[in-house]
């Protein structure tokens, strides 16, 4: 089972552990509504599918899917919730992420970028960071992000030095176009950002790669 399941089980018990110590202080006399929607997924053996069931204090609701995600977002959608799904995956030979602009000292202007982002990205800021959330051809995800970036520092000025990632001493090692892939993106753009503040060149940095990993 996923950490993310694990983790909505263990909320589902907690608010029902949480229920019924109100119900015996109370005497059983009253149920407190307005608790906000417990969800608890399940998955039905052999069959290939999910259960989810959803309880907000006052009524209980219980849909099937054939994904944990499908099965919480059904429960949510019946208790008149906005439900979150995840986007369907891009196709072959395009690769999705998120680009931000995190400079060190400086204070840019994004005037011409927002008005004419690069073809596939839309504009968001995260975090209060200038970024660009895009979906791009490429051979592998490094060949799309880096044709990206080469894209707007030609045209905007601007060198691109975030990923997203927020933990990056984590690692998956998921192939060339995973999560893995983005924290070693991110750590390069960094280590692109960086150096030349430092007075070394990129030209520098690929030796220094070469020359550590042989």
């Amino acid at each position: 089972m996923s950490e993310a399941v694990e983790a909505v089980n263990f909320a589902f018990e907690l608010g029902w552990k949480l229920r019924g110590l109100e119900t015996a202080l109370a005497c059983g006399a009253w149920r407190r509504g307005g608790m906000g929607l417990s969800v608890r997924v399940q998955s039905d053996e052999g069959g290939g599918a999910w259960t989810a069931v959803g309880d907000d204090g006052d009524r209980r609701e219980a849909r099937t899917a054939g994904t944990a995600d499908e099965a919480t977002s059904l429960v949510q959608e019946a208790f008149g919730l906005t439900a979150w799904r995840p986007k369907p995956p891009p196709p072959p030979g395009w690769h999705r992420f998120t680009l931000i602009h995190c400079p060190v000292g400086e204070s840019p202007s994004y005037e011409r970028i927002e008005a004419r982002p690069p073809q596939g990205c839309v504009v968001e800021y995260v975090g209060g960071y200038f970024g660009l959330r895009c979906e791009r051809p490429g051979a592998r995800l490094l060949d799309a992000v880096a044709e990206t970036c080469r894209e707007v520092r030609t045209e905007h000025g601007l060198l691109m030095s975030d990923l997203g990632i927020e933990k990056l001493w984590e690692w998956s090692q998921d192939g060339t176009d995973g999560w893995g892939a983005e924290i070693v993106g991110q750590l390069l753009l960094m280590a692109a950002e960086r150096g030349p503040k430092l007075g070394y060149e990129v030209d520098d940095l690929v030796r220094f790669l070469r020359t550590a990993a042989g």
